[in-house]
């Protein structure tokens, strides 16, 4: 291990601490600055899925209150009555993230492999369109009149858990794909953010379960590194959570998916170029 490595982990573990809570794709991001500091970009894709594991831990510890509520609701679930009350967050969990396997784990596979096919600038430029596809969806998303629901049904489960399957391919915005398809479900918006957040953290842990499968260990990066990717990531992200949750009500992020965007595709192609 080199002082270079624990560097650029702690870096990647503030990176993740930060995006990971704005509706721009921390994958992306944490997978674009692994490549740029010299990634491979097949193993920058790993590597961005298993450091989510530590913001991870600051959404369970961050909405721990709903989680014990979930927790005590299931000894008394029943079908009949899955989304009534305190059965609810319970019911969308754990269809939701049934979902998000079924169309998460074979994009996963093709995005490695598209991943490992690349040069890293043509791979930075193709994160760039994704993040601008996703500027384009929050965008869309904001015509929409807002309503005042909270309490998710089954119909919400199985959209919110299909279309964060497809969040795992780099580039898109996993909070920012699912929070705009609660909002076209006329969500409230706090709930709308509320609801994803919590939906992380099942999608994260399996996330990072298939790559450390799937890489046979850690994903070309060592235990220390590893490590402290993970620690700074989750001191970061629990300090940044109930700020960057504010601001996500007062600013327009398709302006940010935009621009990083925008800068992704003109830097990936002046590296394709020097490359």
């Amino acid at each position: 291990m080199s002082r270079i490595d624990l560097v650029v982990a702690i870096l990647a573990g503030i990176v993740q601490g930060v995006v990971e809570w704005l509706p721009v794709s921390s994958q992306g991001n944490l997978a674009l600055f692994l490549t740029v500091a010299g990634t491979d970009p097949a193993v920058a894709v790993q590597l961005a899925l298993f450091l989510q594991v530590g913001t991870t831990l600051s959404a369970a510890v961050y909405y721990r209150d709903d989680i014990a509520t979930a927790i005590r609701a299931v000894p008394g679930w029943r079908p009949d009555s899955a989304y009534a009350g305190e059965n609810a967050i319970a019911s969308y969990v754990v269809v939701a993230t049934l979902m998000t396997g079924v169309v998460g784990i074979p994009l996963y596979v093709y995005a490695v492999d598209l991943a490992g096919q690349l040069t890293g600038g043509i791979f930075i430029a193709v994160i760039g369109v994704l993040l601008v596809l996703t500027g384009i969806l929050q965008l869309a998303s904001e015509s929409v009149s807002m309503g005042i629901r909270d309490a998710p049904t089954l119909p919400d489960s199985i959209l919110v858990g299909a279309v964060q399957g497809v969040a795992i391919l780099p580039g898109i915005s996993r909070s920012g794909i699912t929070t705009s398809a609660l909002l076209f479900r006329s969500y409230d918006p706090p709930a709308a953010f509320r609801l994803s957040f919590l939906l992380s953290i099942p999608a994260s842990l399996g996330a990072a379960a298939l790559t450390v499968t799937g890489a046979g260990g850690l994903p070309g990066i060592e235990p220390v590194p590893a490590l402290a990717a993970l620690s700074v990531s989750s001191f970061v992200g629990y300090l940044t959570i109930d700020a960057l949750m504010r601001i996500v009500d007062r600013i327009p992020f398709w302006v940010v998916c935009f621009g990083l965007g925008g800068l992704a595709i003109v830097g990936g192609g002046i590296v394709s170029v020097v490359v």
